[in-house]
């Protein structure tokens, strides 16, 4: 039975609409550097980035009295405002079969390995309270009628931990938590582009000063480059990640995070080389995640020549009818590609097939308004005919329709909203699909705190490296908002953000200053375009989901040599509005070259298939089979177990990358707090000086 949901609620979930900016605060003083005026605002905290993760770490410092201003290219316009997938989630505890046990809870986010393991405790038994601090703000995450939060399976999770309030979970969060920003009092300066980070002292005593960063409503004839400056001795990355990396991506436009200028800091980074890829529509058009029910419902999938001829692809890798549905249906929470996955006819041979259809040119659809074509020489597709799993999900869901846009209406309506809000109509025509870069799981080195190794810089969020190889769906988001509350609180507990600075800060100005100027060269050939497409073919050819040693060594020493070209000739500029997207791609170019430094020596050092990607070699172990023969081309090697124990951390040198390998920090299961004990560690603010970070060298 199928009970009718009114448009209002429909409406309601899907167009959710942001909060009005506050009027922002003047630039009372301005700094002066080389006859140009810089305004410049003292604060006791610089937050980058306006998101869920960022917008927590705001308001939890200033409800604990810090002095702090979030500052964001796009106010409401990064990815958890604007992308996401069928259902994005939070993990939090519940009854016994849902996970209520946090050391199992942290295990299973942990356990793809690269991970630290007390991190992991964190995130899980942070969850409850994260979750219990959203619906207090009004985040409307679903009940029974008797309280209990209803849960579901995502992807990387065995349990069923996940919950969601539709599609645009990620959005709502956001709104709530903008809402509480606005409600304290906490400037956003919008429209605001982060450009490098302030730096002041040597060695051991180098510490974080403030930000430059770029307005282009403040180019004038004393400010021509459009510059500012925000003092202050704390600053939180909290831009997301990398999303402009790749030409095949779901990242909304303009996602460049802040990975960039964490490198050219001398910041820590690690993990970068893990990722996540899947299936989705990109974002030439409305990009979005085609998980959970998406493909749980078991559209047909197929592929069109340049003649428009269709192809039933997927029949060419599947042995049965059965066994290419059931595998449809398991990208709803198994939606990563993963290489394993490949094996054995499961699901991410979906997402290989689907890779080479584009390789060979095709266009790829997934159509609601009819279920798979079978199998050739099996039977016919029935609902009557599928795996144990998949059956029991859809009889328990009461999806036994004759169509998958009929299952698809029953079970998540805003599914179909969602689409329709732009312009596309899935209950009338076939969506274009194809697999895209989703997530970066590596970032900033951060600790139990989210301290990086430079002091007064933290990092949370998508910025931060802390979701080792594999994550459960939805965990990002849970990552965030725990960390981002660690980092208010920590902070505030410093006393450093309470009050803003005075004092001289012309010299680090001055030097970022001069290294935004040096990279402008009117007589130079490489544009922002240039980089983009050089830098974007270049990830998504040879940093897919599909690698081999050579293809990789070689993508690395192209990065190199554009990033030696572009500190040797700089870029140009057609106006000077262009300054902040030209420094960007700057950084892109070094986070490209960087990610692939990294991922050049975990394959050199025998580093095999996890996560995000195939590593393919002609004397790997594993072979991916499809109904027609072996797929010999995609051989692969698979992963060391070792490798799983530790992880890589990369930092820039201004000459070149240092790359070392850490084991991941541990966490004792068998040690129990004692509340008598433990209680003066509290009460004295010695928890805040645990896993403090050493700074980097330089």
């Amino acid at each position: 039975m199928t009970t009718e949901i009114p448009q209002s609620i429909l409406d309601a979930l899907t167009d959710v609409e942001m909060p009005r900016l506050a009027p922002e605060p003047p630039f009372p003083v301005t700094t002066e550097i080389d006859g140009q005026r810089l305004p410049t605002y003292r604060c006791g905290c610089v937050i980058v980035g306006s998101g869920a993760a960022g917008l927590r770490a705001a308001v939890e410092l200033k409800r604990r009295g810090g002095d702090v201003v979030v500052v964001s290219q796009s106010a409401w316009g990064g990815t958890s405002a604007c992308s996401g997938s069928d259902k994005q989630t939070l993990h939090t505890a519940n009854t016994s079969d849902r996970g209520d046990d946090y050391k199992a809870m942290a295990r299973a986010i942990r356990a793809g390995g690269a991970m630290d393991e007390d991190t992991a405790y964190i995130e899980a038994v942070g969850s409850g309270r994260a979750m219990a601090s959203l619906q207090y703000l009004g985040l409307p995450l679903p009940q029974d009628e008797l309280g209990g939060t209803l849960r579901y399976q995502t992807d990387h999770d065995e349990v069923g931990r996940a919950t969601s309030c539709g599609p645009r979970t990620s959005r709502l969060m956001v709104k709530v938590l903008a809402e509480e920003a606005l409600r304290l009092g906490i400037p956003i300066f919008n429209q605001t582009t982060g450009l490098r980070l302030l730096t002041d002292g040597k060695g051991a005593e180098r510490h974080v000063a403030g930000l430059l960063a770029f307005r282009g409503r403040d180019c004038s004839a004393d400010n021509p480059l459009g510059l500012c400056v925000l003092q202050s001795p704390t600053v939180v990355l909290a831009a997301g990640g990398p999303g402009e990396l790749y030409r095949d991506s779901v990242f909304p436009n303009g996602c460049f995070g802040s990975l960039g200028m964490a490198l050219e800091a001398g910041i820590e980074v690690a993990n970068i080389t893990e990722a996540q890829f899947g299936i989705s529509t990109r974002r030439e058009g409305f990009p979005w995640n085609l998980s959970g029910t998406y493909v749980q419902v078991i559209p047909h999938i197929y592929s069109v020549d340049d003649t428009g001829a269709e192809r039933h692809f997927l029949g060419d890798y599947y042995r049965t009818t059965q066994e290419m549905a059931s595998n449809i249906f398991r990208k709803g929470y198994q939606w990563p590609f993963h290489a394993t996955r490949t094996l054995n006819f499961e699901s991410s041979l979906v997402d290989l097939a689907i890779f080479r259809e584009t390789q060979a040119g095709r266009r790829v659809f997934m159509d609601f308004n009819r279920n798979p074509l079978p199998v050739p020489g099996d039977l016919p597709f029935s609902l009557a005919r599928l795996d144990g799993d998949v059956s029991t999900y859809l009889r328990n869901a009461g999806a036994g329709q004759d169509l998958p846009i009929d299952r698809l209406r029953h079970m998540n309506p805003l599914a179909i909203e969602l689409y329709r809000r732009y312009k596309v109509d899935i209950a009338a025509d076939p969506l274009e699909f194809s697999v895209n870069n989703q997530h970066m799981n590596g970032g900033v080195k951060v600790d139990i705190w989210g301290q990086s190794s430079l002091p007064g810089v933290y990092a949370v969020g998508e910025a931060a490296g802390t979701h080792g190889v594999t994550r459960p769906g939805g965990s990002a988001l849970n990552a965030g908002q725990v960390f981002g509350t660690r980092v208010g609180e920590h902070i505030a507990a410093s006393g450093s953000a309470h009050n803003a600075p005075e004092g001289d800060i012309s010299r680090p100005v001055a030097k970022a200053v001069a290294a935004v100027r040096s990279l402008r060269n009117k007589d130079s050939t490489l544009t922002q375009h240039a980089v983009r497409d050089t830098v974007q073919a270049r990830m998504s050819d040879t940093a897919g989901i599909i690698c081999t040693p050579e293809t990789v060594a070689g993508a690395r020493a192209d990065a190199a040599r554009l990033n030696t070209e572009i500190r040797a000739r700089g870029m140009t500029l057609s106006r000077p509005s262009e300054l902040g997207r030209v420094v960007q791609w700057q950084q892109m170019a070094l986070v490209s070259e960087a990610v692939l430094t990294a991922l050049d020596h975990y394959i050199a050092n025998g580093g095999g298939s996890r996560g995000a990607r195939a590593i393919c070699d002609a004397a790997g172990e594993a072979l991916p089979e499809a109904r027609l023969g072996p797929l010999a081309a995609y051989r692969f090697r698979t992963e060391k177990p070792e490798h799983q124990a530790e992880q890589i951390v990369v930092r820039w040198t201004g000459d070149g990358f240092d790359l070392a390998t850490r084991p991941n920090r541990s966490f004792d299961e068998d040690v129990k707090a004692f509340f008598e004990r433990d209680w003066p560690a509290w009460l004295t603010g010695g928890i805040y000086t645990a896993g403090a970070q050493k700074p980097a060298k330089g």
